[in-house]
């Protein structure tokens, strides 16, 4: 194994339950890091937990909940060490046209993706101030190009990026670096149920052809954790996505012509309908916190 500057490093994830929280959590042991795994599904953070090659720390939490973030902080400083790493990595996704879309669970896409990490940074910074540490902010393609029928996710994931720009700007004087990282689609179960839904599989199948290739969890998580050793402020996953920065101010109207054409047709071969939360993730969090309008 090479050497790796998370040797023996306290790092904590959010959403660490599956998908790219599981595999970030996997790769950041396997290169020798004590890992904090935050979330919902206790069960499954535990097994994880126990199948990690060095300490770990299974800590259930809902990262909209300020008081349990800031005691599950206390739970990692006293279990693994002050972190000097955090991922906000928790996220849900939910998808359909707007206006028959459920307010309140709307409104907990947002809470999660965005509030949540912000709730995240908040209860961990000042053991990054400490240690003169790193955040990273899972974003996506959707911070930087919106599509129709995720309004909530697009919404979310561009103020979460909005939020890691400020917060980078805030506290690099104080040491603490802050990356972004960019994700196009990714193999979790969000993504494969996704594509259980019509709309959804043809949303993607409208994208050009990189765009709309799914990568495989592990090479993804891989690269987050290449970025975070570095602490790089921006992470693409893929590499391509870097491009899409310099011309994100022509993708709006890119994907509206785009949506003139296709959703019509959509429209007529089938209703369309809300998805409700995607993926088992999304399932488990509703459990969690069941929305109220």
């Amino acid at each position: 194994m090479r050497s790796s500057p998370l040797v023996g490093r306290t790092v904590a994830v959010t959403g660490a339950a599956r998908g790219l929280g599981a595999a970030m959590a996997r790769e950041l042991a396997g290169r020798g890091a004590r890992v904090a795994l935050l979330g919902h599904e206790k069960a499954a953070l535990e097994e994880l937990a126990a199948s990690l090659p060095g300490p770990a720390l299974a800590v259930e939490v809902d990262v909209t909940d300020p008081a349990a973030l800031t005691a599950a902080a206390r739970t990692v400083r006293s279990g693994l060490g002050r972190p000097s790493a955090v991922v906000a990595n928790a996220g849900i996704a939910e998808g359909g046209p707007f206006l028959g879309t459920d307010p309140a669970t709307w409104r907990r896409v947002i809470d999660v993706n965005l509030t949540g990490s912000a709730q995240t940074a908040r209860a961990f910074l000042p053991d990054l101030l400490d240690a003169a540490g790193y955040f990273l902010q899972i974003a996506s393609l959707a911070s930087i190009g919106a599509a129709p029928l995720m309004s909530a996710y697009c919404a979310s994931k561009a103020g979460a990026e909005a939020f890691a720009h400020a917060l980078r700007a805030e506290v690099a004087h104080r040491g603490v670096a802050v990356g972004i990282a960019y994700l196009n689609w990714t193999d979790t179960d969000m993504i494969r149920d996704a594509d259980r839904h019509a709309v959804l599989r043809e949303l993607r199948a409208h994208m050009p052809a990189p765009a709309r290739r799914v990568h495989p969890v592990h090479t993804v998580a891989a690269r987050l954790v290449d970025g975070l050793e570095r602490r790089r402020t921006t992470v693409y996953a893929p590499a391509w996505l870097r491009l899409t920065q310099p011309v994100r101010g022509a993708l709006p109207p890119l994907v509206l012509r785009v949506s003139r054409r296709a959703l019509p047709r959509m429209e007529a071969g089938h209703p369309i309908q809300h998805t409700g939360p995607l993926g088992a993730g999304g399932l488990a969090d509703r459990a969690v916190g069941e929305p109220r309008a």
